[in-house]
């Protein structure tokens, strides 16, 4: 919990990750993409504050202890939900698996949701890995990368067949949150492949799935807004605009962030810190503070008070999520996060 002028808020980074990237886990033939992958995430460190930086060695493998001081004991996180990202073509374990996840979730019952994944070209087999996850972990989330590549493949669709084979089958096992990267890319894969035109489809053919796109499309700020205003089930993953752009650059969080607002609104708008990227403390600290700058460039977007925040840091995920909110940190009116919530402009 984290607690500022008298008001206290319930974290939920429902974006963050527990990875391995050191040496001994590339894929011989592969070093290059995996040594390229893990310098490129380590560049985006260089967005946040410069005490906050870690050296490559640190960031490509860190420990537990790192992680639960970092996101419960400094980072004020109640809740945090691992959202996994495999890349086996890279890793020979995994870049950062389900089964990873949970052997630390397990170790620490109520601090963490596991979520898992899935990836429509593994067939069958990964229909059964899937059935087997949720059954195991009780997974009520996944996180997808259209990007990922696999035997071959530099990435898909939702729109595929194939896809909507996983969603349906998803939708059947109870999971009901599909966590979508769709934002900035990563070396070596492709932009392209994370364009957000494929949300819409699915989203409307899907209406009982919540899709949140993380990382808001970046940078098709505006074509996401345009589709998650229109969507009731589509909401905005604030993982990398908040970490990336709060303190490197202010002027375009705040267009990011009043856009976000204008269109979509904050009853759908989640924060994640993207742990190991970035630390949830400064993020935290720094979003409760946050006001748009004092120019006529932003005097046509909503102003985000206090019991925005709260929704943005924690509620909305935890409605999602079904986690139980202690008295004391639940608004005293409103239900954050309803689907019909979404902000349409009047004609």
């Amino acid at each position: 919990m984290y607690e500022k002028n008298g008001e206290k808020y319930f974290v939920v980074d429902s974006h963050m990750h527990f990875w391995n990237a050191a040496p001994d886990n590339w894929v011989p033939g592969a070093e290059q993409y995996a040594k390229g992958w893990i310098e490129c995430f380590h560049a985006y460190m260089s967005l946040a504050p410069k005490e906050t930086h870690w050296p490559i060695e640190k960031f490509m493998r860190y420990t537990e202890d790192d992680l639960m001081k970092d996101v419960f004991e400094d980072g004020y996180v109640d809740v945090a939900i691992f959202q996994p990202t495999y890349l086996k073509e890279w890793y020979k374990e995994g870049f950062n698996t389900t089964e990873q996840n949970a052997n630390l979730g397990e170790k620490h019952p109520g601090m963490f949701v596991l979520n898992t994944r899935f990836d429509p070209r593994d067939g069958d087999a990964g229909l059964e890995e899937l059935a087997a996850n949720v059954d195991r972990y009780g997974s009520k989330g996944v996180k997808l990368y259209t990007a990922e590549w696999n035997a071959g493949s530099r990435g898909y669709k939702l729109t595929d067949p194939a896809a909507y084979t996983y969603l349906a089958k998803a939708q059947e096992l109870g999971i009901k949150n599909i966590h979508v990267h769709k934002g900035p890319t990563i070396w070596p894969l492709d932009k392209d492949a994370f364009d957000v035109s494929d949300i819409d489809h699915a989203a409307t053919d899907f209406p009982d799935l919540n899709f949140i796109v993380e990382h808001v499309g970046l940078p098709r700020i505006e074509d996401f807004c345009f589709m998650a205003t229109q969507e009731p089930n589509v909401y905005a993953g604030l993982s990398v605009v908040i970490g990336g752009l709060m303190h490197a650059r202010p002027r375009f969080f705040a267009k990011v962030m009043g856009e976000l607002l204008f269109w979509v609104g904050e009853d759908k708008m989640t924060f994640g810190s993207d742990y190991g990227i970035w630390e949830p403390k400064w993020q935290v600290e720094g979003f409760v503070d946050w006001e748009f700058p004092d120019s006529e460039e932003f005097a046509d977007y909503p102003r985000l008070g206090v019991e925005g925040k709260k929704k943005i840091l924690g509620l909305n995920a935890a409605k999602l999520y079904d986690l139980k909110v202690p008295g004391e940190l639940q608004l005293k009116e409103a239900t954050p996060a309803a689907q019909d919530d979404s902000k349409l402009v009047a004609s």
